[in-house]
């Protein structure tokens, strides 16, 4: 009887050793390198993709991005729109909960849409929510937030009036600042809500843990109506902005996803990692902004020479491997049914645009033969932004013998201080498409745009063009007319664009789910992991 317990007692021990160690049981964790710190978790002030991506985890809007980077329904299942194309009638899901139980309910989109327009937020992205119904006018303080065309029919049903009709509103519902907050969490926390053990979001994930410039840990919320299909138990967040760092890490097995490396190190990766190096062609433009503010950036004719002098197939080829193309549009290629108005120089060989550039610098008085150049080239903290200021900064001396020098912040610091409208010389600027249309890109350099009109261009003819755009409801006459303010805009370079950009990834071969797409959009709830 003895040795049948003890044996018993074995094969049990045995069996709970097998069980410990069986793979299904292991905790899910998803290692994901993010390439900065967040200035924000609160949906009203985020800017910038390295918040979108843990923003995206936590909340969900109600159309999402799916693994291919096509929308999908989010929180609402459903829709309906009417025949005018100006009111969108949304059906949300009736098991669609908050981390905390409670219901996803209509008013809680009516508040959060409400509070991004509010004056009093001051949301940065305020405009993505434009085309409802006198938002912008309600954003501007011109009529009262009732007036919003936002209305809660019932618990699950959304409606929402739009100015006029807007081929990607459904796309802009996707953005990170559509993203829903829970009413009852922010009118009881106030600016505490993004905390952990504080925050309710409907997502995928909810936030567990976050150390700032360490990590930040998200797990898998249990309420989330499609709980059943998320296959990681956990996410964490690495903010390290070292792109050699992070290889390093990704090299150690320490990272499953790194994003944004060190494109002079593609080759290298490749040889070793093969298929898990992923260079994606996205709609994203990389661009030079020049402060209008002040001399001689107020002067045309020295923004179209900075802007000429710059060799942009030495930018792609050499400091990108060729990851990213020349670019002389702010539009990126690849937009449907837009032709992208380059700049005049950009068919001259790289000698004529010199010599042309020469002859403008000479004619406004700057140069080797007239006022000295001084310029502070503005970028954030990146080897490759660094290769390119460096490039660009000995273009510069050597074709207008000017004194370039150069200064970087954190991803953070260096947006915030333009966002505010901090003053300087030339700024190192990316801009990824929120949602594929034209205007998306022609937007940022109207003088209401007080974001992201880094430099303050103001042109009446620019900004006519661009409200005229609003106005035209046929497809292929609106194209024209953004065509016309893109060819404007290039011929006064306020931004000089220098690249078409591609998202650099580094996936491990242990992630599964992962497709490359041009939205760059890569939910974790879509991702699992295999050892």
């Amino acid at each position: 009887m003895a040795n049948r317990l003890i044996g018993f007692r074995a094969a049990l021990l045995a069996g709970a050793i097998l069980l410990g160690a069986s793979p299904a049981l292991a905790e899910a964790v998803l290692h994901r390198g993010n390439a900065g710190e967040p200035q924000t978790l609160d949906q009203a002030h985020t800017s910038i993709n390295i918040e979108e991506f843990i923003l995206k985890d936590l909340y969900e809007g109600l159309t999402i991005y799916d693994a291919a980077g096509k929308i999908v329904p989010g929180a609402a299942e459903s829709w309906t729109v009417s025949d005018d194309g100006t009111v969108y009638t949304f059906k949300l899901r009736e098991n669609a909960k908050w981390s905390d139980g409670s219901p996803v309910t209509a008013e809680d989109f009516v508040f959060s849409f409400t509070r991004v327009e509010d004056p009093k937020t001051a949301a940065g992205y305020a405009n993505i929510l434009y085309p409802i119904k006198n938002a912008e006018k309600a954003n501007k303080g011109e009529v009262g937030l009732d007036q919003l065309g936002l209305k809660a029919v019932d618990a699950k049903t959304l409606e929402v009036t739009l100015e006029r009709p807007t081929p990607f509103f459904l796309e802009l519902l996707a953005h990170q600042t559509a993203l829903p907050v829970s009413k009852a969490s922010v009118e009881k926390n106030g600016a505490d809500f993004v905390k952990p053990g504080t925050m309710v979001s409907n997502g995928a994930f909810k936030l567990v843990s976050h150390v700032p410039n360490d990590n930040l840990v998200v797990e898998k919320n249990a309420e989330y109506w499609d709980a059943a299909n998320v296959k990681l138990d956990k996410v964490i967040f690495y903010p390290i902005d070292d792109q050699a760092a992070s290889v390093r890490r990704f090299e150690a097995k320490e990272m499953d996803l790194v994003y944004n490396f060190s494109a002079d190190q593609i080759d290298r990766l490749k040889k070793s990692y093969g298929e898990e190096v992923h260079v994606s062609p996205t709609l994203a433009t990389y661009y030079y902004a020049f402060d209008t503010r002040q001399e001689p950036y107020s002067d045309v004719r020295v923004r179209r020479a900075l802007s000429m002098a710059v060799d942009r197939d030495f930018l792609a080829k050499e400091i990108y491997s060729g990851s990213q193309l020349p670019a002389y549009s702010m539009v990126p290629p690849g937009m449907e049914g837009y032709e992208p108005a380059m700049a005049d120089f950009g068919a001259l060989s790289q000698l004529d645009r010199e010599d042309e550039a020469l002859k403008l610098m000479k004619e406004a008085g700057y140069g080797e033969d007239g006022k000295p150049l001084k310029i502070e080239i503005r970028y954030n903290t990146n080897p490759n932004h660094e290769r390119v200021a460096t490039a660009v900064a000995d273009m510069w001396k050597n074709t207008f013998g000017a004194e370039v020098s150069m200064v970087n912040l954190d991803v953070s610091s260096h947006y915030a201080y333009l966002q505010e409208g901090g003053k300087f010389n030339v700024a190192r600027a990316g801009w990824v498409a929120d949602y594929a249309d034209a205007e998306n890109f022609l937007a940022l350099s109207t003088s209401g745009n007080k974001t992201f009109n880094y430099g303050q261009f103001k042109n009446a003819d620019y900004d006519a063009l661009m409200k005229k755009s609003y106005e035209e409801r046929d497809p292929a006459a609106r194209a024209k007319v953004l065509h016309e303010a893109e060819a404007l805009l290039m011929k006064e370079q306020p931004i000089a664009p220098f690249l078409t950009q591609a998202d650099l990834w580094l996936v491990s071969a242990k992630v599964q789910g992962w497709h490359d797409n041009a939205a760059n959009q890569h939910l974790s709830r879509f991702l699992s992991v295999s050892e």
